[in-house]
């Protein structure tokens, strides 16, 4: 069974630090939950005003000095200002309930937007180090779970704290000898919820951490499902996927049984309570110290008082949840971009399209060079071609040359500048890349051409398709350029989809042209639509290539071999079969298997 630990989860936060993180959310909507806190404070004395005229009541009901039509009198007004009090109850929650709503649903939307923009900002290095499922998981579900703590744990908690103390205000005012027996009981709720807290952090940690995973193992097979088909796994991926279901489950039923312990033992309390109430306020009322209506409103101020302590015990069970969740948002928030632009970095405006490397040094992993020492230059309109083997750090320098990695020893120019001196996103609007592997939206053929660029005319998206071949399989469709293209391109070939993400870039007119393995995987005739294609865009900039195909780099300005993180030797296609080196085995084993194919087809 495969390891799935939740690898991005690094620290564990005390219930303060989140609350601080928290609250730079709130302070933008300060107003609003500030109105929120009035309309608690109005609707708690509201909540507390029907005890005190119920124990007056009783008191005067039973009073032999006053008649009994003065008796109803008294009934009929405390009626009336019952139902008045319960509409402006009822009127106050609304207007507090409406209000938190749209207070919790602006504060996500500002984390989840937050998260989002964080995670894009995220090195090429860090993304292949977090599992896309878990990243989703984060910006989705966890965000999700602070939307109740904003919008009505956090109002209710505070409510239910103060409901707490002016209970046991007014429990001290009323008895004060009844209310320091009953304070007996504090201690152990106390411990209660200290123990409870500690506990329900981690299941709660554990749960969030599990539905990571699956959410990590889900899109990871999901997207992988030809493979495990092709190769008969779906028995084992069943395992596996019932395993981490049945640890999902486990957690679910740790936070359940903690709550389900805890929640019991605050009505034990709540029990005890009142059975002490009951035992020492019979002996007052039989000594004449308390009226039988005191006791009445006592015993509801002491059910107001247990009340909130159940309350607590809900909201902070929920709270704790979305502590968790804060936890695994702030885990990405408080992750540093490993590249990051410069304070004083300065806007590429023009690129000719100079590139130079002096001794570049470079490593993924500590001291396991891919790159050793690597210097090449890149002239204006120059097409540069890199051949070898796998793994001799081709695609490496295509990364760094848009700096999706900094390197460790060495120096980079662009236009004769440092790269580490260019804003970032400036630099890469001068580039255009076309890997292997390309990668479409789920949308129109249109909106995966433009970006989602609605200003763009179709008829430029048009150009851009007819000059590199792409328009001959687009005027086919039903829909033409509106044609829907399904999940990661899966309803065209992987020449077509090449020959799309050509006219992508071609559309934004880069100075930079970056080709690796373009051509890789494709039939023949594909091939020679896409050679030409790339012919004529390398007539119009500057063009990086790596390929496997040596027909389709012969005639690069210059040839690149790279071997183990190094350059080998460099020259035009003809300079470098003159020196019959390494070039020139690739060639005559390239070639003499492309002869044995054709003879045997």
């Amino acid at each position: 069974m495969r390891d799935f630990d939740d690898q991005e989860f690094t620290r564990v936060r005390s219930d303060k630090h989140l609350f601080i993180n928290l609250m730079k959310y709130l302070r933008p909507n300060w107003g609003k939950f500030v109105i929120g806190i009035l309309l608690m404070f109005l609707t708690l004395a509201i909540d507390l005003l029907p005890d005190f005229l119920l124990g007056k009541a009783i008191d005067m009901m039973i009073k032999e000095s006053i008649s009994q039509s003065d008796k109803m009198n008294y009934v009929i007004f405390g009626i009336a200002i019952l139902v008045i009090v319960l509409v402006v109850a009822l009127t106050f929650n609304y207007i507090q309930t409406i209000l938190m709503e749209k207070l919790g649903q602006t504060i996500v939307l500002d984390i989840r937007q937050d998260a989002f923009e964080h995670v894009q900002s995220m090195s090429a290095n860090q993304h292949n180090n977090v599992p896309v499922g878990k990243l989703v998981t984060r910006i989705t579900n966890d965000t999700a779970a602070l939307s109740e703590m904003f919008s009505d744990i956090l109002i209710n908690f505070l409510r239910s704290s103060l409901f707490l103390i002016i209970s046991l205000i007014i429990l001290f005012i009323y008895n004060w000898r009844l209310t320091l027996y009953i304070m007996g009981i504090v201690p152990f709720v106390a411990l209660s919820m200290f123990a409870f807290k500690n506990l329900s952090r981690k299941a709660y940690r554990r749960t969030k951490t599990n539905v990571g995973i699956l959410n990590a193992f889900l899109s990871e097979n999901l997207s992988g499902m030809k493979v495990t088909q092709i190769f008969n796994q779906e028995e084992k991926k069943k395992a596996e996927f019932n395993h981490l279901s049945k640890e999902l489950r486990k957690s679910y039923l740790k936070e359940v049984f903690i709550f389900g312990v805890f929640r019991p033992m605050i009505f034990v309390f709540s029990t005890l309570g009142t059975i002490v109430l009951f035992y020492f306020a019979a002996r007052e009322i039989i000594s004449g110290s308390l009226t039988v209506g005191d006791l009445v409103s006592y015993s509801r101020y002491l059910g107001k008082f247990f009340r909130p302590i159940e309350e607590l015990a809900d909201q902070y069970n929920i709270l704790q949840g979305a502590f968790a969740s804060a936890e695994k948002i702030f885990d990405v928030l408080e992750t540093e971009p490993e590249i990051v632009d410069k304070e004083d970095a300065i806007e590429l405006e023009t690129f000719s399209g100079h590139i130079e490397f002096k001794n570049v040094w470079f490593q993924y992993i500590p001291d396991e060079w891919v790159l050793k020492d690597v210097s090449f230059e890149v002239k204006p309109n120059e097409t540069i071609a890199f051949v070898g083997a796998t793994g001799s750090g081709k695609t490496t320098i295509l990364s760094l040359i848009v700096r999706n990695y900094d390197i460790q020893a060495g120096q980079i120019l662009i236009d004769g500048i440092d790269i580490k001196d260019i804003k970032i996103a400036s630099l890469r609007k001068h580039v255009g890349q076309m890997l292997q592997d390309v990668f479409l939206f789920n949308a129109t053929i249109r909106e995966n051409i433009t970006l989602f660029d609605d200003e763009i005319p179709l008829e430029e998206v048009k150009k851009a398709a007819e000059y590199v071949g792409a328009n001959h399989f687009i005027e086919r469709l039903p829909d033409g350029y509106e044609h829907m293209v399904l999940e990661r391109g899966n309803n065209f070939s992987a020449g077509q989809r090449q020959l799309i993400s050509f006219a992508r870039a071609l559309l934004y007119k880069p100075t930079l042209m970056i080709l690796d393995e373009a051509t890789a995987n494709i039939d023949s005739e594909t091939e020679v639509l896409i050679q030409e294609s790339m012919v004529k865009m390398m007539n119009i900039s500057t063009s990086i290539v790596v390929a496997h195909r040596l027909s389709t780099i012969q005639h690069s300005d210059r040839i690149i071999v790279m071997s183990d993180g190094e350059i080998i030797e460099m020259g035009n296609h003809f300079e470098l079969l003159r020196h019959k080196g390494h070039y020139h085995k690739l060639y005559e084993l390239q070639f003499e298997s492309e002869e044995k194919h054709d003879k045997k087809r």
